[in-house]
């Protein structure tokens, strides 16, 4: 979580969210620091949109995990390709409001 909040205050700051900025972050408040997590930090904020994720993270209810996630349904052996990107573009569109949602639950 304090990474997490480490990359919130660089941005609010309008400093690069950089591996060396976030450590120095989480130093000065005194947080042993694992470089894995810095590492995994950056790289998952590095595309994404900060300022549109908190507008929607606030917008969005948060509600509870299922209790497993559903499989997919295979898919046809002559399925179309549009069919498959349509696929595909749900998966990503999913993906992001999963995101977006475990955003959410930060400022809930």
């Amino acid at each position: 979580m304090e990474y997490v909040y480490a990359a919130l205050l660089l941005h609010y700051a309008k400093q690069p969210i950089t591996e060396d900025n976030v450590t120095k972050v989480l130093q000065s408040a005194g947080i042993q620091v694992d470089e894995v997590k810095v590492k995994a930090l950056v790289s998952a904020v590095k595309d994404v949109n900060i300022d549109e994720a908190i507008k929607t993270a606030a917008a969005v209810p948060v509600s509870a995990p299922s209790a497993a996630p559903q499989a997919a349904a295979p898919q046809a052996a002559e399925a179309k390709p549009a069919e498959a990107k349509a696929e595909e573009k749900k998966a990503e569109e999913k993906k992001e409001e999963e995101t977006l949602e475990s955003l959410a639950s930060l400022f809930g």
